[in-house]
């Protein structure tokens, strides 16, 4: 990825075009381009049957320059960027901060292009694009343009599982501003993956998880839950509290589209949730002993 800095400092992450798949685009183009050009060059053959060897010579010459150096440049100014090889590849011209080219851009490419591409048969392209960080040729360093790959395939996301229908809206009073980026997306990845773990494996790291969370919450742990359903369930509740704040509606309600209303401990007529009590340090006497690294999580059944 290269990180390109615009002029008002937003970082672009835009995909270079590697040499395979420049290749392959400038492949179809020129196929195009040269199937074009032998049909006019035949009917400019018929057409200028009567003209003597100069002038025919001058007609010929003038349609290869046409039809291999005009027509690209007008195609890539007027799709800004896209010519049909391109398309079919995925692939797009842009200037160096990631905006849309226009003539002067595509006609220092399309003229340099005439030596480094059609003149060389693309050797020296080949190597500038090599040899370059992002994969440039000749033609995109005097232009200051960049290819571009604008179909990157996705990676499948994998949905967070549903917590237990007890758990639902249990968590309602956590405060979730302390909670770092970075460990809901540990969170995530650890609860969309944790049926791939070995079991000892994953209830540790699902302690850990959990641990954390409740340190950032500044919430106790709650007494016989289990750590995976801890955090399934502290998940569920932000995007519950996430899809209220984009579409207006109460977490209730979002509870209700997963298929547990019926275990909400909702009443019919809402009410705001009770924060969690600030927790009482117990006297010497009645502090329970708890065993060396425990979590104070149910272990898993």
């Amino acid at each position: 990825m290269s990180d390109l800095v615009t002029g008002d400092a937003v970082v672009l992450g835009l995909r270079p075009a590697r040499v395979p798949s420049r290749a392959l685009a400038f492949a179809l183009d020129l196929f195009v381009y040269l199937t074009g050009y032998l049909l006019i060059s035949v009917g400019l053959l018929v057409a200028t049957a009567s003209l003597d060897e100069a002038a025919a010579a001058a007609v010929t010459v003038a349609s290869f320059v046409l039809v291999l150096v005009g027509v690209p440049i007008a195609v890539e100014t007027l799709s800004h960027g896209k010519s049909l090889g391109k398309l079919a590849c995925g692939l797009r011209v842009v200037r160096e901060d990631g905006g849309p080219i226009r003539f002067r851009h595509a006609l220092v490419r399309g003229a340099m292009g005439v030596v480094e591409l059609l003149a060389t048969f693309g050797s020296v392209a080949c190597i500038a694009s090599l040899v370059s960080e992002r994969g440039r040729r000749l033609g995109d360093v005097f232009a200051g343009t960049l290819v571009i790959r604008e179909r990157v395939p996705g990676a499948r996301v994998m949905p967070v599982p549903a917590p237990p229908p007890w758990l639902a809206g249990r968590f309602a009073g956590l405060d979730l501003s302390a909670v770092p980026d970075g460990l809901w997306l540990a969170v995530r990845q650890y609860l969309t993956r944790m049926n791939q773990l070995d079991p000892a494996i994953g209830a540790s790291m699902a302690a850990k998880l959990a641990d954390e969370l409740v340190l950032r919450t500044g919430a106790p742990p709650p007494a016989g839950v289990p750590a995976a359903a801890y955090l399934m369930a502290v998940v569920h509740e932000r995007q519950s509290r996430d899809a209220a704040r984009a579409f207006g509606r109460p977490p209730w309600q979002e509870h209700q589209q997963q298929g547990v209303a019926a275990s909400l401990p909702y009443p019919a007529q809402v009410q705001a949730p009770v924060p969690y009590a600030a927790p009482v340090a117990p006297s010497p006497e009645a502090a329970p002993v708890r065993p060396a690294g425990g979590s104070g999580f149910a272990p898993p059944s």
